[in-house]
This record gives C-alpha cells, structure tokens and sequence, in this order.
C-alpha cells in the first residue's frame, strides 16, 4: 500500500493535466484519487501510525492521524463506486434529456448521504455499514462495468484503446467489489489487503497502454499538439518562403523578358532558347512553391450541407483514370446523410487518401474499399487498401508534412497531413492503421453533433444507383 498510494494519486494528476477537460478523463481521476485515498488509510494504519515512538510524539500525533485515516477510509469506501459509475456513464455515453444529465450526478449522492447520516461513524473494525454500502455500492459498480463492456465501439481504430481501458479500470474495479464490500458484508473483515495486487496490475496495464496504443486519448492529443504545432512552423515558414520566390521570380522574369526581346531583335536563336528555358524554370520554381503554401496555409471551411454518400461517390468517380486497373469497392450506408461540411476540402482530403492507397497498391493489386459508415455518434469514412502497409515507423511519421516513403515527382508529403488539418477543422479526427505486409487503413471520423448531420429519408443512399464503371457499390 505504501507504493500504491502515491501512484494513484499521481495517475489521477496524469489523467487531469493531459485529459483536455474530458468529462470522462475527470472521472477516473476521480476513481483514481480515491482509490488511492483508501491506500492511503491502509499506510496510516498499517505504517505511519504504529511507527509511531512512545511518548510525546506519539500523544501529539495519534489523534489527528487516527481523524485522517478514518476520514479517508470513508471517502473511499463511498466514492469509488459513486465516481467508478459516473464514468462509467461519460466514457460510454447515453442519451438523455440534458435536465435529467444534471440531476443524475446529485440524485446518485442520496444513498451515500442517507449513510453517512444514519450509519454508524468510523470504528477501526467496521469502517462503515458494510451490510447496507453493499446494497448501492454493489448495484453502482455492475451497472458501471456491464455499461462500459456491452456497449462496445463500433470503429475499429479505438478498439485498443477501448480494451486497454477495459483491462486497466473494470477487473480492478469488480475484484474491489469483492474484496471492499460483497466478503465483508458476510463478515469477512479487512480483504481490502489484496487490493494493492490488483492495483498494480491495473497501473501496470495504463502504463503500457499509454505508451503503445493510447489511453483515454490521451496519447493522441498528444500527438496532436506536435502536429498542430509542427503545422503551424510549416506554415509561417511556407508563407515567408513564397513571399521571397514570388519576388525574386517577378524580378527573374522581368529581365528575362527584356533580354528576350533583346535576342529576338539581334537575331540570336541560342540565346532566345536559353532566355525560354530560364522563364520556364522561374514559373514552374514559382508555382511549385505556391502549391506548397496552398496545402500547408490554415484552412477556412465553407460549411454547406452536402449528402455525403454523393460527395464521396463523386470523388471516387473523377479518381477513376487514375486508378488503372485496381478494382474499387464502394460500401455506403442503406440511408443518406446531410452533413454540414465543406465539400471541396473534404472531397480532396478523401481523394488525397485514396490516391495514397491506389499508388500503394499498383504493383500488388487487389481491392480499394471505401466504406461510409454511421455509428452512435459519428460517421466514419474509411479508406482501407492492400497495399504493403506501414511499419510502426511509418506509421508514426505519415501524418507529419513533408514525410513521405514515395520519391521524386511531385509528391511533397503533404496528402495526409492535410487530410488531416481538414478533420480537425471539422471537429473529427484522422486515424490511421496499419501494419507491414497487412495493407493501410484510413478512418476518417465526423461527430454527428459537429457537423450537424441528419439522415436524408427523402433521398436513397447513392449506394443503390451504383453505375460508374470500376464501382462495386455495396450494403
């Protein structure tokens, strides 16, 4: 319990400092901190108190340290469960009307006031009621975990995310149950001394999980902030960079074209040609670099409500010369959707991705699936080819500009990174799955809520006027 005690306390700082105001990241501090808050009742009476010498140390100390212990016993036993179901219900979100989301953190408060006015006070033996805790706290933290475990995601870029919290918060929190509550409302006094096992394990699977896959999002945003910020350099460094192109190429073609003239009316062919070269390289050097500032210059949306299932067949079909002979598969929900989105930017964020997996997939084949699909509370455009893949390397570069495993031609490395930026204008996301030999997975994600979209009962999904050649639409 001694080691136990400040790690939870400080994963519960973690998740507040590097949760960017998540409801759900606030919560399981919440479990965290008190959690540990028990641990730290065990140090008192287990370590600090007994340790104690004899004398007037010892009668100065014993007392206070005792209200300590005592107090902190309590906040655990009441708090785990109240807060373990809080975020049982922020992680896995449910509708409901916004006045009944306000009222429910304060109504589930009734049971653990009712106790703590009509129990018993803190004894050393019996730290609370353990026969009546058990009959809310048990029912809180079932209903917690069945809660997180049967509503499952349906995207597949965060089912590990979603399974390493699984693995680091619901066993802990059902062998608590057992230890805390169920064994010593039957009279099985003080099994809480093999909650530190699981507590370790369960610290042990948020340490791995973070810095493998990611936890509670946590690793993404961070990711995230190095991209916005890497971005941001990109940009003001592009802008400064064509400024200065763009003033020196005026200049170059401003003398290139008075030294033309000039060999055009002496007669001098050699020159003439030489001059042609020289203005053709200036304006190619010019545009180049303004098709760099385009890519890499913030963004503004023009939101206008578009039906996706179009938008997204529409890019597919102006990308068909290009595909060859790789076969497209296109899968689209059995109803349209209305989005509010900015369908040139989008549009080209998709044809910057599928372009990415046809090029990959040149040499091996196969087929290009794009999928539009609709879950609880996004819509996700995935992209998924069958191409070589991505090491984990790759994997974490390919969204920072200028990467790129391609070389020469006109391939800057910019596709994905603005894809990228294009998601995140729109409050979604950009992930990205791959592995060696396995091919590339793409999942563009728009929260519902953020781009304002709606099912289009009037229109049928475009999935079903499937006509293009090269399309095999699919439901």
């Amino acid at each position: 319990m001694l080691f136990v005690w400040p790690v939870l306390w400080a994963v519960a700082l973690f998740l507040l400092a590097a949760g960017s105001g998540s409801s759900a990241s606030r919560r399981l501090a919440a479990v965290s901190f008190f959690a540990g808050t028990g641990a730290l009742a065990a140090v008192l009476d287990l370590n600090i108190i007994p340790a104690l010498a004899e004398g007037a140390v010892r009668d100065r100390w014993e007392q206070p340290l005792y209200h300590v212990q005592a107090t902190a016993s309590v906040a655990s036993y009441y708090g785990v469960p109240y807060a373990f179901l809080l975020f049982a219900l922020a992680f896995r979100p449910v509708r409901m009307h916004p006045a009944l989301r306000r009222a429910l953190p304060v109504a589930l408060l009734v049971p653990i006031a009712l106790c703590l006015l009509l129990t018993p006070w803190y004894t050393e033996r019996y730290p609370i009621s353990f026969g009546v805790v058990v009959w809310w706290a048990a029912p809180y933290m079932l209903y917690g975990a069945a809660h997180i475990l049967l509503l499952r995601p349906r995207r597949s870029p965060l089912s590990p995310t979603y399974w390493i919290v699984c693995l680091a918060v619901v066993p802990p929190m059902l062998f608590l149950l057992a230890m805390s509550y169920v064994l010593p409302s039957l009279g099985m006094l003080r099994m809480w001394v093999y909650n530190a096992w699981i507590a370790s394990l369960a610290v042990a699977v948020f340490l791995i999980g973070l810095f493998s896959y990611g936890f509670m999002g946590i690793r993404l945003l961070v990711d995230r902030r190095r991209l916005d910020t890497t971005w941001r350099a990109v940009n003001a460094g592009t802008a400064i960079l064509n400024h200065a192109i763009k003033n020196d190429a005026g200049k170059l073609r401003l003398f290139g074209e008075k030294t033309k003239r000039y060999a055009e009316k002496t007669g001098q062919p050699e020159l003439l040609r030489d001059i042609e070269t020289m203005l053709s390289a200036s304006l190619h050097m010019q545009e180049m670099i303004a098709r760099v500032h385009q890519r890499t210059g913030d963004l503004e949306l023009r939101r206008t409500n578009v039906r996706l299932g179009e938008l997204v067949r529409d890019t597919l079909a102006a990308l068909e010369p290009q595909l060859g002979g790789i076969r497209t598969r296109l899968v689209l929900p059995a109803r349209e959707w209305l989005a509010n989105v900015d369908a040139a930017q989008l549009g080209e964020a998709l044809n910057n991705i599928v372009a990415n997996g046809a090029e990959a997939m040149k040499e091996s084949g196969g087929t290009l699936t794009v999928k539009l699909s609709e879950g609880r509370r996004e819509l996700v455009l995935e992209v998924a080819d069958a191409g070589p893949g991505m090491n984990r390397s790759q994997r974490a570069h390919a969204l920072e500009p200028f990467y790129t495993t391609k070389g020469g031609g006109t391939n800057f490395g910019l596709g994905l990174p603005y894809a990228y930026q294009v998601m995140r204008k729109h409050g979604g996301s950009l992930v990205i799955r791959s592995k060696s030999g396995q091919g590339t997975s793409v999942y563009m994600t728009l929260p519902i809520r953020s781009v304002q979209a709606q099912p289009d009962h009037a229109t049928p999904s475009a999935a079903s006027n499937a006509k293009e050649a090269g399309l095999d639409a699919g439901h």
